[in-house]
């Protein structure tokens, strides 16, 4: 797997919601051209993108900011966790707590409960910038 791209509405929100979960900033430049209309199946894109990587070198996510054509919102706009196609990245942290009081100063918010699975990993999801969904696990062995 290359990345995922990710559609949001605050491009720097969103950059600072992945910086705080360990990801650096990889490039970022505007996109626009007939390449990209005929790839999206729109016309007159111009785009902002992000791309960040994750701390082990790895996985990368594209954030993308649409500034034409408009966003299209979801509906429900905060759709629940089990709404069908893709619904949330996970992220391995060190220090769950910490991670989720770092996110919530951000202005995330907690889906659910941080729960314990076994004596394997503590686990829970978030819910940030344009609705975004990340789970964390902190393993615990």
């Amino acid at each position: 797997m290359d990345h995922v791209s990710v559609v949001v509405d605050d491009l720097p929100a969103a950059m600072d919601f992945f910086t705080t979960l360990g990801m650096t900033l990889e490039g970022q430049m505007p996109v626009e051209g007939p390449w990209v209309d005929r790839i999206c199946a729109l016309e007159g894109v111009q785009v902002d993108i992000a791309m960040m990587r994750t701390p082990d070198g790895h996985g990368r996510v594209e954030l993308t900011k649409f500034h034409s054509p408009a966003l299209v919102g979801a509906e429900p706009a905060i759709a629940p966790p089990n709404t069908l196609g893709l619904r949330q990245i996970m992220f391995a942290v060190e220090n769950l707590d910490d991670t989720v009081a770092r996110l919530r100063a951000l202005g995330a918010e907690l889906i659910g409960e941080v729960v314990q699975y076994k004596d394997k990993y503590r686990l829970c999801y978030m819910r940030g910038p344009a609705g975004i969904i990340v789970a964390l696990a902190e393993e615990l062995f």
